[in-house]
């Protein structure tokens, strides 16, 4: 359950960086509401990687938290953001989905 509850946490991280990234994009009451949204998304991030970080190692959960925020991000970027999907950028993220599955397949 509690990699289940790690995995939202990463949604949320991801949802967290979208909102600034949008934030950044906007003006006037818009950005606010981007901002709460935010901060809204960090709050709910942050609660639900101390709940899962009870049962799981830290490092490991840390990890495989910001890694699925770095991997989601990253994809948000390219297909909101319209940021480019260059071979190597691609290559390196496949790298890091590798390393977040395999630090889930070692742990305890």
């Amino acid at each position: 359950m509690n990699w289940i509850i790690l995995i939202i946490a990463g949604l949320f991280e991801v949802a967290f960086a979208s909102c600034l990234g949008k934030a950044k994009a906007t003006t006037g009451t818009e950005m606010y509401y981007w901002y709460i949204g935010f901060f809204i998304s960090l709050t709910i991030s942050m609660l639900l990687l101390m709940k899962a970080t009870e049962t799981l190692p830290l490092g490991t959960a840390y990890a495989v938290w910001t890694g699925i925020g770095a991997v989601g991000t990253v994809l948000v970027g390219i297909f909101v953001f319209k940021e480019p999907a260059a071979f190597w950028r691609l290559f390196f993220l496949a790298t890091l989905v590798g390393s977040i599955v395999g630090l889930k397949a070692v742990s305890h």
